[in-house]
């Protein structure tokens, strides 16, 4: 156990060392100017090491063997709609939860109150916040909910990729145009630390369980849903606050 954490920690060291060494040449190669509070940033990239190899080693130890031994065993239930509401409470779950979008929302908030397009009182911040996080986890749990019943059917998965990101091309041309480009940042934050590893343990499992199905073929394509869902939910959000407002 002690041996994989300090092999953990290793491998997140060599990862996290392209950025220290990209900033750190622009600094004195570009900049020419010296580091400011140089202990304060040892330190913090001290603790990102750290907590990205406790985070990786809690995925290999606990996410990934929940999310696929939950699917195996709703697959081997032969349970379809509780497999589906736990499709989508797991995506929903996830994507509320995670610390990406949660920034992302809470930044979304206070630049649409410097703008005057919403209020500048915390509690209109704040339910401005809640509203993008909602559509946004509400958007991949039905990602999730659509991508499983694609595994139990065996639905080719380009088919519905390309009908989702033309259906998004359409609602660009109608959502506000302040809207647009946090609607398909959204689709990127949601893909992060906290829906990835669960939401791709359920789609391995469940084709895992499946008598035809292959885990490489059918297993991935959950985070691809995952992505493209909340740009077209952070739109449909922007539309139908527009027509209120």
């Amino acid at each position: 156990m002690f041996q994989s954490l300090l092999r953990t920690l290793r491998d997140s060291a060599r990862d996290l060392a392209p950025i220290v060494l990209v900033i750190a040449a622009f600094q004195m190669l570009v900049l020419r100017q010296p580091v400011p509070n140089l202990l304060d940033l040892l330190v913090g990239c001290a603790c990102v090491v750290l907590g990205l190899a406790l985070f990786v080693r809690g995925l290999e130890s606990g996410l990934f063997p929940m999310g696929a031994m939950l699917a195996d065993g709703l697959a081997r239930k032969a349970s379809l709609p509780w497999l589906l509401v736990f499709a989508f409470g797991l995506g929903f779950g996830t994507t509320i939860a995670e610390p990406a979008l949660i920034a992302v929302a809470e930044e979304a908030a206070r630049v649409a109150a410097g703008e005057g397009i919403i209020g500048s009182e915390p509690r209109e911040r704040d339910a401005y916040a809640l509203g993008l996080r909602l559509s946004v986890a509400v958007a991949v749990g039905l990602a999730g909910l659509v991508g499983v019943y694609r595994i139990l059917r065996g639905w080719p998965i380009h088919y519905l990729i390309i009908a989702g990101y033309a259906a998004i091309v359409v609602l660009t041309w109608f959502a506000p145009p302040d809207i647009i480009g946090l609607a398909y940042d959204s689709g990127g934050v949601t893909t992060s630390t906290v829906t990835v590893p669960l939401v791709a343990a359920l789609g391995i499992g469940l084709a895992s369980s499946i008598r035809g199905r292959n885990p490489l073929t059918d297993g991935f394509g959950l985070i691809a849903f995952a992505a493209l869902t909340p740009i077209a939910a952070v739109m449909l959000y922007g539309i139908v606050g527009g027509m209120s407002g």
